[in-house]
């Protein structure tokens, strides 16, 4: 009996440690690279509050993203993919410095209205915000003029949004 327990443990302890040598081989992920972005740092979302010219807060705490296609950067506040929005209806490309985190943008089109929209004083801080929680995370903020009223300058403050659900809104 002593000897069948024996040579049970032995061949339970031969085909765990064949499994173990096998599962860690690496054939075929060698070469494997799982690449990146171009605009991958400046890439997230972002918890924004938009403040009209004078101070006054007109939308808090609107989902706000910054993405890569193609190498180009964009800008949005659509969430999913229909027509829902969650700050001031924006949606364009940015010009971008990966150097310093800052974007701005010309006369972009807005493609969720059909607008025009400039951007500038675009700039992402790294570790310079704070979450819903108080944990350090990064900030954004810029200013955005719509060709449908000019004469405003709306500023766009906030921070990258953490994922963990004390910080969400």
């Amino acid at each position: 009996m002593k000897n069948i327990k024996f040579n049970i443990k032995l061949i339970l302890f031969g085909v765990f440690s064949l499994a173990a040598f096998t599962a860690c081989e690496e054939d075929g992920y060698a070469d494997y690279n799982a690449g990146g972005t171009t605009t991958q740092q400046m890439n997230g979302e972002f918890w924004i509050d938009i403040a009209d010219p004078d101070g006054n807060v007109v939308v808090e705490h609107a989902l706000h993203k910054l993405y890569d296609m193609d190498g180009n950067l964009y800008i949005t506040d659509r969430v999913g993919s229909d027509d829902t929005f969650t700050g001031w209806y924006t949606e364009a490309e940015l010009d971008y410095n990966l150097d310093n985190l800052t974007f701005s943008a010309t006369e972009a089109d807005n493609t969720s209205d059909g607008s025009v929209v400039t951007i500038t004083e675009g700039k992402i801080l790294k570790g310079a915000g704070h979450s819903k929680s108080g944990g350090v995370t990064d900030s954004i903020y810029f200013k955005a003029v719509y060709d449908y009223d000019p004469g405003t300058v709306l500023t766009f403050a906030g921070t990258r949004r953490t994922g963990f659900e004390e910080d969400e809104y």
